[in-house]
């Protein structure tokens, strides 16, 4: 094991269309300072593994529209270590290309690829978990996962089955990948005992995920491999324009880990949250007496319970009597919608046909 093998992808690519209208196309979540904190969710992730490894050791893989976005938020790391995908195709693609890439740079490297747009609270025991999956799948041909440990019956997240089998400490061996269950199912989940959150943290060599995608996803490795020469050099991103949007459209989940026998996950008390939703955001941050969350600082609200608004400082804003709703007032929307059906906001955001709005 050699550490100075150890890399870093940062997938930012994504819309995070279910945070419309605060997040949109030229502009999305990972981009913004969603928590008030000063710092973007990119810039959070980025100086969190830089505690790990050197920036040169550290990638972003975003949508080619970022590109500038990404130097502006991350200037320490070198330009060539912004990888763009000229189309969205899901995280199998970004996946293989990054592993593609890697191996150019490194072909012994191991790495771990995460989203940019997740909050970790307990850094220290994340680093240290981190460390103990590169550790493992630089040593052996594993793909490791974080397993999160699901605190209730959460319907918006995907589980992993873990078995009883260990090694390394705590890693334990995945039997099944759950896609996003129904509360009765999440509930029996969480009684269980042996399913975990998945945050979507994946940790492997090159080479594992290289075979993995010849064994169970040849499709995406043959097209992105036609004329491997030129990852890392100048003529990279003219193949990766030509080829990539050719790729099949399908998630990293679905294209090898749900196929693979050599998947474990370790399970990861970090203080996660993916702040996928305007919930999960509500959920993470401190509350008023009568559960609710205010963004922004001329907001005052009266007699309102388990709401979350999100106003610009400059606007005073007073809600009364307004029990489980999302208020979002931006500069061109204002949306004001029941906690209960925000799912549908994802959906809302496609039935728009006015762009400036996107």
């Amino acid at each position: 094991m050699n550490k100075e093998n150890f890399y870093i992808a940062i997938m930012a690519g994504g819309v995070g269309s279910r945070f419309w209208p605060a997040s949109r196309e030229s502009l999305p979540k990972q981009f913004l300072d969603i928590l008030g904190t000063g710092s973007s969710l990119i810039r959070m992730t980025y100086e969190r593994f830089a505690r790990l490894v050197p920036p040169e050791r550290i990638l972003v893989v975003t949508n080619k529209k970022y590109k500038s976005l990404v130097a502006e938020h991350i200037p320490e790391i070198p330009t060539k270590n912004i990888i763009t995908e000229p189309s969205r195709n899901d995280t199998a693609p970004c996946v293989a290309y990054t592993a593609l890439r890697l191996e150019a740079m490194d072909p012994n490297a191991t790495f771990v690829i995460a989203p940019s747009d997740h909050v970790i609270l307990k850094e220290a025991a994340f680093l240290e978990n981190i460390t103990s999956a590169l550790e493992f799948a630089s040593a052996e041909e594993v793909i490791v996962t974080l397993g999160i440990q699901p605190t209730r019956p959460d319907t918006g997240y995907g589980y992993i089955e873990a078995g009883k089998e260990r090694t390394r400490g705590n890693m334990q061996k995945v039997k099944s990948f759950r896609e996003k269950p129904n509360l009765e199912t999440a509930q029996k989940y969480l009684d269980d005992g042996s399913y975990f959150w998945n945050a979507g943290i994946f940790v492997w060599s090159v080479k594992t995920v290289l075979n993995s995608f010849k064994k169970n996803a040849s499709e995406i490795l043959t097209i992105l491999s036609t004329e491997k020469n030129n990852y890392n050099t100048d003529k990279e991103q003219d193949y990766i324009d030509r080829v990539y949007p050719t790729t099949p459209s399908i998630s990293v989940d679905y294209a090898i880990l749900e196929k693979a026998s050599n998947v474990y996950t370790l399970p990861a008390d970090i203080g996660w949250s993916d702040l996928g939703t305007w919930n999960a955001l509500h959920a993470y941050l401190d509350k008023d007496a009568l559960g609710s969350v205010t963004i922004g600082e001329n907001t005052k609200l009266i007699n309102s319970e388990n709401c979350i608004v999100r106003s610009s400082s400059d606007k005073l804003v007073i809600i009364k009597n307004l029990n489980d709703y999302i208020i979002i007032d931006e500069e061109d929307v204002l949306l004001i919608y029941p906690k209960k059906e925000e799912q549908a906001i994802k959906e809302l955001r496609k039935s728009i046909n006015q762009k400036d709005f996107l």
